[in-house]
Parts: C-alpha cells; sequence; structure tokens
C-alpha cells in the first residue's frame, strides 16, 4: 500500500492550551502559527508517523502584557528555543474514533515522551474535491518536566499557576495529490 501524506490545514485547525491560575480559575491561551502533517498507509491512520511544529512567537492568551511575559527567559525562552516540535512514535486505535498517541515533545531543549488521545471527527470532501480528516488531540503535560518552572506565591503560599497544562489540539488535515 502506497504512503499518503496529510499536511495540517492551518486555516480551519487551532492549538489552545489551558492552566490553572491562582488554583481558583483557568486561563486560556493559543498558538496562531504551526504546521505538520501525518504520513499514512492510504486512507488508515492507524500507525500514521505524525509531526508538528509550534512557533512559540505566536503564543496569545488575550493579554499582550502576559504574553511577552510568557516569550522570556521565565517562560519558553523565544530567542533561544523559538519551536516545540513533536514527532510521533505510535499511533494506535483504541477503539472505533479513538487513537492513542504517543511521541516525542521538545520544549526548550528538553525532549520526553508524552501520551496524548487522538479522537476522529470523520472525513469529507470540500467543496473543490480536496479529502479532509479531522481530529480532536487532547492530553496533560506537567510544564516543569520541560524546565518551564518559573512560579510566584499567592498571599496564602500557593502556587500562582498549575504545573499541569492542558493541551487541546483540533486539527484538519488534507490530503496531498500525488504529483
Amino acid at each position: 500500500m502506497s504512503k499518503i501524506v496529510w499536511n495540517v490545514d492551518t486555516m480551519h485547525s487551532e492549538v489552545l492550551f489551558k492552566v490553572k491560575h491562582l488554583v481558583i480559575s483557568t486561563v486560556t491561551g493559543s498558538f496562531k502559527s504551526f504546521n505538520g502533517q501525518a504520513v499514512a498507509d492510504g486512507d488508515d491512520f492507524e500507525n500514521a508517523e505524525i509531526e508538528f511544529t509550534i512557533d512559540v512567537d505566536s503564543v496569545d492568551t488575550g493579554q499582550p502584557a502576559r504574553d511577552e511575559h510568557l516569550k522570556n527567559s521565565d517562560f519558553f525562552e523565544v530567542e533561544t528555543y523559538p519551536q516545540f516540535n513533536f514527532k510521533s512514535t505510535s499511533f494506535t486505535k483504541i477503539k472505533t474514533d479513538l487513537y492513542k498517541l504517543k511521541g516525542n515533545l521538545t520544549m526548550k531543549g528538553v525532549t520526553k515522551e508524552v501520551e496524548l488521545e487522538a479522537e476522529y471527527g470523520g472525513t469529507e470532501r470540500d467543496p473543490w474535491g480536496n479529502t479532509k480528516v479531522g481530529f480532536e488531540v487532547t492530553g496533560v503535560i506537567d510544564r516543569k518536566e520541560f524546565n518551564v518552572t518559573f512560579n510566584g506565591l499567592t498571599e496564602t503560599g500557593g502556587l500562582a499557576l498549575g504545573e499541569n497544562i492542558k493541551i487541546i489540539a483540533n486539527i484538519q488535515l488534507a490530503k496531498q495529490v500525488a504529483a
């Protein structure tokens, strides 16, 4: 069976993150610039090889001052580490529309294996005849494992920021036509 390349359709995809703030509420942010692809056997995504890159400078929490703080050495160190990279090691079907995605995530020069869940949303042809596939990828990573350790304390001595970061990526892939 021939390999098929599926590129991330960035116009119809989003990468979000959520973190607890003051342990009482959640702040949501996103990355506006990213790209990636999956290489699969035909239209079957089991065992697909997946790569994904995020431009860290594109972080957006809706608060420009907070975004600038996230870009500096307290958090992401964008000038030294401009990208987050993910490369899958396995993509395994758990049940009909649910996959387990394992791979190596690199943030701030630290590479660790992470495990995410990918829910298949369906396959459809757009008005121009292009085949599209949707997945919602979710998971939790511990930011400290990637050397993102900055934290303040609250008045009562609690952590100002949660350590676990929820990731939600709604990804649409476009099947590439062989040249």
